[in-house]
């Protein structure tokens, strides 16, 4: 009879490699090391500009305030806080696991004049040094994918929502419209890798990119994991034929 050893080390998946728990991070954050310069061009070479109307789609949806205590987990450049300021906000924290990402966050906010109500934080999405209950809105856009634990990153928004508090994530999702399907796994698998070694001289990372958008949980499954963290009232939005999904819930 075998015995099946329980203490084997965890492993989860990089792109279409599975690698060690403890090794995920710091691939991770090669890719985002190598990618911070271009990462908003490249941003909108890939999505022809269409990540910005994402993004504002989020906002609107969340309708900020001024009296609004928002954390946006690894937005490092600045994208999602800079829209929250534009729509009324005036009290954010950017959260990112990448200090060259948040440096390039801060270059942009200092470029357009974002000098108050602005504060960059270097923290892990699995671990945010934020206080337990202290914040109205979390939000995360295209960052939950490459976190090691995504059932760890959701209880700790959950922990540090205040009761009634918000929760939003835009990431990647599954395309539902069954004609989009052969022309994306064609972009993104043939034409993003190319545009990454033209455009950023790095096609490995943007390969990676492409594959973890592949290994992230469908619309209803992530649904099921946001109910399973604790957080209520769960839906979500398809955006441009499920390539996108915005997902909302609340802390009560």
């Amino acid at each position: 009879m075998s015995i099946k050893n329980t203490n084997s080390p965890k492993t989860t998946h990089f792109g279409f490699q599975d690698v060690l728990d403890s090794e995920k991070a710091a691939l991770v954050k090669g890719v985002f090391n190598s990618v911070a310069s271009n990462y908003d061009l490249m941003n909108d070479m890939m999505s022809m500009g269409v990540h910005r109307l994402w993004k504002a789609n989020m906002i609107d949806w969340l309708r900020p305030r001024a009296d609004m205590i928002l954390l946006d987990v690894g937005g490092g450049t600045g994208d999602i806080a800079f829209k929250f300021i534009e729509k009324g906000g005036e009290n954010v924290t950017v959260c990112d696991i990448n200090e060259k990402m948040l440096r390039h966050g801060r270059t942009r906010a200092i470029n357009r004049g974002y000098l108050k109500g602005l504060k960059w934080v270097n923290g892990d999405a699995e671990n945010l040094p934020i206080e337990d209950n202290s914040i109205d809105a979390y939000t995360i856009a295209f960052g939950i994918r490459n976190v090691t634990n995504i059932d760890t990153a959701l209880a700790e928004a959950r922990r540090v929502l205040k009761p009634g508090g918000r929760f939003m994530c835009l990431e990647f999702s599954r395309v539902v419209l069954p004609l989009l399907e052969k022309p994306y796994n064609f972009y993104s698998f043939k034409a993003l890798p190319w545009l990454g070694r033209q455009i950023a001289n790095d096609r490995e990372s943007y390969q990676y990119l492409a594959e973890s958008i592949r290994k992230f949980p469908d619309q209803e499954r992530f649904q099921k994991m946001i109910v399973g963290a604790g957080l209520a009232q769960v839906t979500y939005c398809n955006l441009t034929g499920g390539i996108a999904a915005i997902h909302s819930a609340w802390r009560v």
